[in-house]
């Protein structure tokens, strides 16, 4: 799944070939500066779009965003209930 979220990052954010070498301990937030807050938004909405899951406002927090591994585990929880 990770690779799945990776490209869905990548997209979102127009990383294009760097998003090939994020691995699961990538740090996101504060590293990438594409991610504001509009891209945070880009991103929920195409893995709700993607994977047809609904994320509330308050379940996202910066520990969600603070790596791959994390918004990936994130996405497996979503997709798990």
């Amino acid at each position: 799944m990770i690779e799945e979220v990776r490209t869905i990052l990548g997209q979102a954010l127009q990383l294009g070939d760097r998003v090939q070498s994020f691995d699961a301990d990538t740090r996101l937030l504060g590293e990438l500066p594409e991610l504001d807050s509009m891209a945070v938004v880009t991103i929920i909405t195409s893995l709700e779009d993607n994977y047809g899951f609904v994320v509330e406002d308050d379940e996202i927090s910066a520990e969600t965003f603070l790596t791959l591994g994390s918004l990936t585990e994130f996405v497996e929880q979503k997709t798990s209930e």
